[in-house]
């Protein structure tokens, strides 16, 4: 962990946690995440080994997509605390050498945001309507959207309002783009970094970062045609005033963007030295479990950052994914897409979990920052038999059920005991866990010395106990077919064999760490890390 006064470029190979508060820990039994659960948790986080929290957002917001939907970008939710509460947290985190990312929703708010109230009063074409995308329908009286593009989350992206007018979401009807055409938007979030940069905030994670820019044109798209609403020219002006501001403030204050874009090199112009620090790696993500694949997207990501003088941001699951135990242990397509989360599909939760422990040891042995996602530590794996009823993800609304959506992977953590809640509180869980985590709570795995958790702290520690796992480059081993292994300076190298038969150990002086049992050859699915 990096000291707070060693501030210099902590972020280009920080390991960074991200805490969805929901489902985090419970200070007041109410069966929901806080903050007063968190900071009760901050020595579990410390001892982790991590350099940095992501908080997801925890602004006031009527949770239609989990607080994603901002009703005020300046407070606290009640349900979370209170002002005041952030800022002792934010000082406690400091005070164990830990810093703070909160998230940022710049594209878009709730419905019930004061600016989105006054436009919904207001009349066409006024000054409160044009900071929203507002515009007359087509087709008979208006009665057709303006457009053909669709929600993220299913159905059109446009909801009509009793005058005529429809407003445009790319997400929730319940969260109405901005309009960043608008001085008053570009202002007013200026003014909401500078707000929480103030109370010590070290960084922001900035959502659908790609997107806040909508072609103004608002052409019709073909299916699968993202380019009006994403990746627009016009965004770099937008970060380089961020840029900017978190210059301004002391001890390296960091942007990391969201962006889900197809072409690795077009999202690292965003890293620029006058723009974004860092973007999360989501090819990494979605890869399947296969050693050319990944080989593919570790040199490609590193190339494309290397052109910027940037940190590459490795990051195997998040609170919108199906978490990779899951996915790396179907029956066939072992990666990931939003078009088809494969719910149901068979998973060996064993083979899973022995990949699920190899994949970590390659994300922490790889040049830049890393993201975990709470509970990847634990091992957890995606909860797919959550009854219909106690779904609240919008997606699985919006589809009629056709998605599941991502409640699976946000279900509350198990931290001790035998039974639910599992030291989440003193209450329920606002989604149910399964019983059998008894054997996988954070209690259980720290007194296991084969655990998934003890794997990720001694990982971590050793990672910023070697040099070699510091900034600097690797250099690829050809060891056969299905194999994965390079080397890093001073001596270490990484072996992960996706093959399936164990295959030799290149010459080492002695095993650093290992995913699994070796003796003697590598098995199938396992990683080590070796002193050379």
């Amino acid at each position: 962990m990096t000291a707070l006064g060693q501030s210099a470029g902590w972020w280009r190979s920080a390991a960074i946690y991200q805490v969805y508060i929901r489902s985090f820990a419970d200070g007041n039994g109410d069966g929901v995440g806080d903050l007063a659960g968190v900071r009760a948790r901050l020595d579990y986080l410390a001892e982790l080994g991590i350099d940095a929290i992501w908080f997801t957002p925890w602004y006031p917001s009527p949770m239609d997509d989990g607080g994603y939907d901002v009703a005020d970008f300046r407070e606290i939710d009640p349900l979370f605390g209170t002002l005041a509460e952030a800022e002792d947290l934010i000082a406690a985190a400091h005070a164990k050498g830990v810093r703070v990312i909160i998230d940022i929703v710049p594209n878009h708010c709730s419905d019930e945001h004061r600016w989105f109230q006054e436009a919904l009063a207001s009349e066409p074409g006024s000054p409160e309507r044009q900071r929203f995308w507002f515009r007359p329908g087509r087709g008979p009286g208006g009665s057709e959207p303006p457009n053909n593009w669709k929600s993220r989350f299913g159905g059109s992206a446009w909801t009509r309002v009793p005058d005529g007018e429809w407003y445009l979401h790319l997400y929730s009807s319940r969260q109405p783009d901005f309009n960043w055409d608008n001085q008053d938007i570009r202002a007013d979030f200026e003014d909401v970094l500078r707000f929480w940069f103030d109370r010590g905030v070290d960084g922001f994670r900035i959502d659908v970062a790609d997107g806040l820019v909508k072609d103004p044109r608002l052409p019709d798209v073909d299916p699968g045609d993202e380019t009006p609403f994403s990746d627009q020219e016009g965004l770099h002006e937008i970060y380089r005033s961020w840029r900017k501001i978190a210059d301004s403030y002391p001890g390296d204050r960091v942007l990391v963007g969201e962006m889900w874009l197809p072409d690795m090199s077009r999202a690292a112009r965003y890293l620029r030295r006058d723009e974004l620090h860092a973007a999360f790696n989501f090819d990494f993500l979605v890869c399947p479990w296969d050693s050319a694949r990944f080989r593919d997207v570790i040199e490609r990501t590193l190339a494309a950052h290397e052109e910027v003088d940037a940190p590459a941001a490795w990051v195997l699951s998040n609170h919108d994914v199906t978490r990779h135990v899951t996915r790396y242990g179907r029956d066939g397509d072992t990666g990931f897409a939003f078009a088809d989360r494969l719910h149901g599909t068979p998973v060996d939760r064993e083979l899973g979990t022995r990949r699920a422990r190899a994949a970590a040891l390659l994300t922490l042995a790889l040049p830049g920052g890393l993201y975990v996602y709470q509970g990847e530590e634990l091992g957890l794996w995606e909860i797919e038999d959550i009854p219909d009823e106690l779904r609240q993800d919008p997606v699985w609304a919006r589809t009629n059920g056709a998605d599941p959506g991502r409640d699976g992977c946000r279900v509350p953590l198990p931290w001790s005991g035998d039974a639910p809640p599992f030291g989440f509180g003193t209450g329920g869980t606002w989604l149910p866990q399964p019983g059998e985590w008894r054997s996988g709570t954070a209690e259980a795995q720290a007194a296991d010395p084969a655990s998934m958790l003890r794997l990720y702290r001694a990982g971590l520690r050793l990672r910023e106990e070697l040099p070699a796992l510091g900034p600097g480059d690797l250099e690829w081993l050809s060891l056969g077919d299905g194999v994965l292994a390079f080397t890093r300076e001073p001596g270490f190298t990484f072996v992960l064999n996706f093959s399936d038969a164990p295959v030799p150990l290149p010459p080492h002086l002695d095993v650093l760490m290992a995913s699994g049992p070796v003796d003697g050859d590598l098995p199938t699915d396992t990683a080590v890390w070796l002193r050379t």
